[in-house]
């Protein structure tokens, strides 16, 4: 029934546990994992007079080696997931100020038939002001999602 399974990962316990999930269906379907971690641009800190500054270990390029080395982190989780369960597996790290929506366009562009992902589970007040990419990603996307608490 699934070929393509997407799994997005935050490098939480929470993720790697959905993405075991993830495993455990792509090896029960005979199909792939493409895992994705949406990194955050960079946006550079500005002074109360409005002007750019970069402190000490905060420039740009820094900011891209600390990113990349947790997506880098994130991914492996996933990779070994799918190693031990005998899956074959691709991963991605992409930069987008709404992780939503490169979840929605890379499930939809690979062309997966299954987005596998955690939730946090906040609700109320915390669900509102933080927001959850999970809701918009089940809200947005036409791959049926499967979400893992």
């Amino acid at each position: 029934m699934f070929k393509h399974i997407l799994v997005p990962t935050d490098g939480s316990a929470l993720s790697l546990r959905a993405a075991k999930i993830a495993v455990a269906l792509a090896r029960a379907h005979k199909a792939r994992i493409t895992a994705i971690h949406v990194m955050a641009p960079f946006v550079p800190p500005t002074g109360g007079d409005g002007l750019i500054y970069y402190p000490d270990n905060f420039s740009p390029q820094e900011y891209k080696k600390a990113v990349e080395k947790e997506a880098a982190k994130a991914l492996g989780k996933v990779g070994a997931a799918a190693k031990s369960g005998k899956v074959p597996f691709d991963s991605m790290a992409v930069t987008d100020d709404q992780p939503w929506e490169a979840i929605v366009g890379t499930a939809k562009r690979k062309r997966c038939d299954l987005v596998v992902m955690a939730s946090h589970g906040r609700r109320g007040i915390a669900g509102l002001l933080i927001g959850s990419e999970t809701s918009k990603v089940l809200t947005h996307s036409r791959t049926p999602v499967l979400v893992c608490r």
